[in-house]
């Protein structure tokens, strides 16, 4: 018995605002159902972020649907949950994976936990935000408790762990069950494999390069999936890379040998199928850089999809005082600011609101707040807000399956 595990394919994403980049991620999409028909496997389990976010496009829909459908025409079913992007926090809403079960995807809930794959136990969760980890950690006991009556195993989240996350993290290892035989894991994008417990611990990585940071990644592991021979006494991981639709070429150029250093790119991506996305660091500038971007887009814009330059001036005197080890962001100075007050859940409470609002994600930010008022504040919530979502909830399906028919 074998199966391929793969997540964060972020279906409908249009890098940079580029509708070829968007078109980037539906060809290794296909590349990869492609590969996993090749590797015959028994079944398939994505680990969400199927999607770029909750309410996908049509050609987003219909490139998953298309996909889907190979699969199930090589009787490979496949096992998916909602990641971050691809779901809501509205109360009664419905991540779009759903759309799909009467073509037979296998959606895993915290409705729906687990499903039998022959004598193999497949159990899994959502994405749940740091604000919601102790509702996350009694569901992961409850699900280990079942796991316990089976010989095989396989758990499914879409988390950041301690030790494997370099940002905020929902769970760390000791959160986590230690016996499943397999850990299906999402959200990083970088390929991990460790061991965990009694077996194998796994975040396959994206399917595409999703931001700029994730090349020095790319670089070493590449970009695709996993297979898992599940025959053994411990699971056997085969990593099975595809090649992602363009390059991006990441260069550190120095203004006085700019001409040299723009030949040198010109030399390398003459030859490309497609139009790479330029990555410059321009060096020692004393100039103009207006003067130097038009020089730089003049001779290498015909030949780039995209070109993304930074420019290190000589005289720029600024000293900074460097007091970390790590570079500090908004996020992490929230964090050193809250660490003084006293209740646990406000503070988790604000950093999942400065997530959702940095990426302009209203209606999560409003329903975060609700549920918050409800846990705590139980009185307040009416009959009211639960009639309006199970409204939405109709409205949402009702589109979906508008765009299918």
């Amino acid at each position: 018995m074998k199966f391929a595990h793969l997540a964060d394919t972020h279906l409908g994403y249009r890098q940079f605002g580029l509708i070829e980049r968007e078109k980037d991620f539906y060809e290794v999409f296909g590349k990869v159902i492609d590969k996993i028909i090749e590797e015959k496997v028994d079944f398939v389990i994505h680990s969400g972020d199927l999607f770029e976010n909750a309410k996908p496009s049509p050609m987003a829909l219909l490139e998953f649907q298309k996909g889907l459908l190979k699969l199930k025409g090589a009787g490979i079913p496949m096992y998916a949950i909602a990641g971050n992007h691809d779901s809501t926090l509205r109360k009664g809403s419905i991540p779009p994976q759903v759309v799909f079960k009467k073509m037979g995807l296998k959606v895993i809930s915290p409705i729906n936990t687990n499903y039998m794959h022959g004598d193999i136990f497949i159990a899994g969760l959502p994405f749940y935000p740091a604000s919601k980890s102790k509702v996350l950690k009694s569901k992961l006991v409850d699900l280990s408790k079942k796991a316990a009556n089976h010989e095989k195993s396989i758990l499914v989240l879409h988390q950041g762990i301690d030790n494997y996350f370099d940002y905020q993290y929902e769970l760390e290892p000791g959160d986590i069950p230690d016996n499943f035989n397999y850990y299906a894991l999402g959200h990083i994008h970088k390929y991990i494999v460790s061991d965990f417990g009694k077996g194998k611990l796994v975040y396959p990585g994206s399917g595409e390069i999703w931001k700029t940071d994730e090349l020095e990644d790319y670089n070493l592991n590449g970009k695709g999936f996993v297979v898992v021979d599940f025959d053994g006494s411990k699971p056997q991981i085969k990593r099975v890379k595809v090649d992602v639709s363009r390059e991006f070429i990441k260069r550190s150029l120095d203004y006085h040998n700019l001409e040299s250093g723009i030949n040198g790119i010109k030399e390398t991506i003459k030859d490309f199928d497609k139009k790479p996305i330029l990555i410059l660091e321009i060096n020692n500038v004393d100039s103009d850089t207006g003067i130097i971007y038009e020089l730089i887009n003049r001779e290498l814009g015909e030949l780039s999809l995209m070109i993304r330059p930074t420019f290190n001036l000589v005289d720029d005197e600024i000293e900074i005082e460097l007091t970390r080890d790590s570079p500090v962001g908004p996020e992490e100075l929230l964090i050193e600011k809250l660490e003084g007050y006293e209740n646990e859940d406000v503070q988790k409470l604000a950093v999942d609101l400065y997530n959702f609002l940095s990426k302009d994600k209203l209606e999560d930010s409003q329903e975060l707040i609700d549920q918050y008022f409800i846990e705590h504040y139980p009185s307040l919530e009416s009959e009211d807000d639960e009639e309006e979502s199970e409204k939405d909830t109709d409205d949402i399906q009702v589109t979906f399956k508008g765009v299918l028919e």
